[in-house]
């Protein structure tokens, strides 16, 4: 426990589980007052009798609207924006169709997009910050990814062109960008190879350090750029990989 965050008003988006979770949990015992914001009904347990959960659909310009309201009248301020929520499609040019590329990048840019906006007028009045959940994906690729690496790409441009626009209201903008992360989302994809087991162990052995990150290892990086310690930090990703993406495919022949 600490009071880092105590008097401050924190939205977290994609609350219910995975990171936004871990990101809500670790803001709240760190003193925050903290919204939790999704489309499914976020658990508010544990977070202090001052946490609200809002059910919203978070591409409904409208609903977000409603909901940053509801926050801001609700505690008074809002100081932080922690944009959690993403969904995971597979898929090539040939096999994505337009309605699966609509739903990634509504879901993992204009989500993020639309609660930022909503909050500026906040945020300027509190000198606050916006942290984005990116991704590996938004600096490299993998086969079969074309939405997913399309959106958290944007997601990385959106960071940093919103943080030249805020820039001179006080506003800084940053994101985190993890490699595999223990989540149920993650867990879904494994769920579609025919031997999970197995899948698991080779990404596990894709990150130098020989595991994937748990959610509460992502969210402490958020909490760092939401942090008065980056107050000098805006427009920039913090990769948080287990060294995934500092490696070349393929090795030597040992001779």
């Amino acid at each position: 426990m600490s009071s880092e965050f105590e008097g401050r008003v924190a939205i977290v988006t994609g609350a219910a589980m995975g990171i936004g979770q871990a990101v809500a949990r670790l803001l709240a015992a760190s003193g925050a007052k903290v919204a939790l914001l999704d489309r499914a009904e976020a658990d508010t347990a544990g977070m202090g009798e001052d946490a609200l959960a809002i059910t919203v659909e978070l591409t409904d310009e409208a609903a977000v609207n409603d909901a940053v309201a509801q926050v801001a009248s609700h505690f008074g301020r809002i100081d932080v924006v922690s944009n959690n929520a993403g969904i995971q499609r597979y898929g090539t040019a040939e096999s994505t169709t337009p309605e699966q590329w609509d739903e990634v990048m509504d879901a993992n840019v204009k989500s993020a997009v639309l609660v930022t906006r909503a909050a500026v007028p906040h945020l300027r009045e509190t000198k606050g910050s916006v942290v984005n959940m990116a991704s590996v994906q938004s600096l490299a690729s993998q086969r079969n990814v074309l939405a997913y690496t399309a959106s958290k790409h944007a997601l990385l441009g959106v960071t940093r062109s919103t943080a030249l626009d805020l820039a001179t209201d006080g506003i800084r903008v940053n994101c985190v960008a993890p490699g595999s992360v223990d989540t149920p989302m993650l867990d879904w994809a494994i769920s579609l190879d025919p031997n999970p087991a197995r899948l698991k162990r080779v990404i596990d052995l894709m990150h130098p350090l020989g595991r994937i990150a748990r959610p509460s290892e992502v969210a402490q990086c958020v909490l760092f750029l939401a942090s008065g310690r980056a107050s000098f930090v805006t427009g920039t990703c913090l990769v948080v990989d287990g060294g995934l993406s500092i490696g070349l495919p393929g090795a030597p022949e040992e001779e």
